[in-house]
């Protein structure tokens, strides 16, 4: 039985291959459509010229008069209208364009360049903006006649762009993490055990170094428990100090408390043997 996150990293990967699967089909199908334009274009173009030498003069071309009351060049997506080849091709090249952005950030390289330049497609952002980009893409290409081709991509980019507004409604800006393969990594090293058959396993230098304050503990701790191995009965007690009981304690471990030698300073003259005491005077004094 996997955990849920498993089943949550593999999950968001699934949509992750079928969305650059997408993408790619839309980038294939853009390309073709656009070859498909240029060559519809090239041959109403085409027509437009013969019919202009072959006119005789007084007469008009009913074929070529009906292919200009068409609203797009037949077999294209152009529209036909002033400057319609120009917006036509410029779409499809926004499209290519838009797809190529949206394949490497599914990939993730360079993430710098994402996180710099284009911070929705990062690795701090959800996947909501991803999918409502696929969405637009997607109606921009359906809202056109196209091929079978072309429509079925479209339209599989279009769904996959409902699912990962979805997916980032509900992981929000944790979905790019959850999915992450290097994340997944750091994350199964954190979850090693540290226990083995009873046996210590965990690394013997610490993660980070001791602080000040762990020293202070540690040296107070140590010292506590160095005193409550002194005491006969093995639990921690305050000191005895230098009176008669810290002379007793240190009677019964075996050390002698002897006392000092008085001793006078140099200056004072030596005691008398009787009871009077006479100093003599220095030449200073004299």
């Amino acid at each position: 039985m996997m955990p849920p996150r498993a089943y949550a990293f593999i999950g968001l990967n699934i949509v992750r291959i079928l969305s650059i699967i997408a993408l790619l089909l839309v980038f294939a199908s853009n390309i073709v459509t656009l070859v498909h334009d240029i060559q519809a274009v090239n041959k109403f173009m085409a027509a437009g010229k013969v019919a202009e030498d072959s006119t005789i003069p007084g007469t008009t071309n009913s074929t070529f008069d009906q292919m200009m009351d068409f609203d797009y060049i037949s077999g294209s997506t152009v529209p036909n209208q002033p400057a319609g080849a120009f917006w036509a091709v410029l779409n499809r090249l926004l499209i290519i364009f838009q797809t190529i952005v949206l394949i490497m950030s599914e990939l993730g390289f360079p993430s710098s360049f994402f996180v710099k330049y284009f911070p929705v497609l990062g690795k701090d952002f959800g996947l909501g903006a991803l999918g409502l980009i696929q969405m637009l893409i997607g109606a921009a290409v359906l809202s056109h006649r196209v091929d079978t081709f072309t429509l079925v991509s479209a339209f599989f980019l279009f769904s996959l762009g409902c699912l990962n507004t979805f997916l980032g409604l509900v992981f929000r800006a944790s979905a790019k993490s959850k999915r992450s393969v290097t994340s997944w990594r750091e994350h199964a090293k954190s979850a090693l055990p540290t226990h083995v058959a009873g046996v210590d396993v965990r690394p013997m230098m610490p993660s980070s170094p001791p602080s000040f304050v762990s020293n202070m503990w540690n040296s107070n701790t140590d010292g506590e428990k160095n005193r409550a191995s002194d005491t006969p009965s093995g639990k921690s007690s305050t000191g005895f100090g230098f009176g008669r009981q810290g002379e007793k304690a240190a009677g019964l471990k075996g050390y002698l408390i002897s006392k000092p030698i008085e001793s006078l300073p140099r200056y004072m003259p030596k005691p008398m043997a009787t009871g009077n005491t006479e100093y003599s005077s220095t030449p200073t004094a004299a």
